[in-house]
């Protein structure tokens, strides 16, 4: 089957969550201190991508949802913050080989089917710099919405969501450690783990993600 790409109704996106920065991306931006260009990958409304432009990261942010896109860009002009934005799908990415020291992508590889994510990763593979670190999560097969839901399925690893919201008929990329290996066949996996989200906000859940941090070769 070919991809699938969709892009999130950010205009249905009400929770502050989306504006505040994920815990990990602290941590990277620590870690990737000695780097310069950043790509965040599926930016959203812009969260990462304005925290590490307002840390003189060289910023760039891409996503599928021209809504989001134009919010960021808005935003940076604002704020004299820089960020590149633009506005294209994951599986084809609008920038040079080798051009990345780093890229993050949070909850946003998964929103594909399986030969969506297999050409996300190559793409990723093609814009990083050797040596340079990719940091990404992606939907555990042990989570409900691939065990339990009865979502229909488009292929082996892949559900297509149809509850109400943001992300509606979006296509969900499930994994396991085996099937991430593959994926990162040409990377070292520096680190993987699997979280489970219990309660959220007060908001009681049963999800769980992969989180994994890997170096191109």
């Amino acid at each position: 089957m070919e991809n699938i790409s969709k892009a999130w109704d950010w205009k249905e996106v009400k929770d502050k969550i989306w504006y505040e920065p994920s815990e990990e991306s602290y941590y990277l931006l620590k870690r990737w201190q000695n780097f310069n260009t950043f790509l965040d990958l599926g930016c959203g409304l812009g969260r990462h991508s304005v925290l590490f432009a307002e840390n003189n990261f060289e910023t760039y942010a891409l996503d599928l949802s021209e809504y989001a896109v134009e919010e960021l860009k808005t935003y940076s002009h604002k704020n004299n913050l820089g960020i590149n934005c633009t506005v294209s799908d994951m599986v084809n990415l609008p920038y040079e080989d080798n051009f990345f020291d780093c890229i993050f992508s949070y909850h946003v590889i998964s929103h594909t089917d399986t030969a969506g994510a297999y050409r996300i990763i190559s793409e990723i593979k093609r814009v990083l710099k050797p040596g340079g670190e990719i940091y990404f999560t992606l939907c555990s097969k042990q989570t409900w919405s691939y065990t339990t839901a009865k979502f229909p399925k488009i292929d082996e690893n892949t559900v297509l969501k149809t509850e109400e919201g943001p992300e509606k008929n979006i296509p969900h990329f499930f994994a396991d450690k085996e099937l991430i290996k593959d994926l990162l066949k040409d990377f070292s996996i520096l680190s993987l783990s699997q979280k489970e989200d219990l309660i959220i906000k007060g908001k009681e859940l049963d999800s769980w993600h992969y989180f994994i941090l890997a170096s191109l070769k």
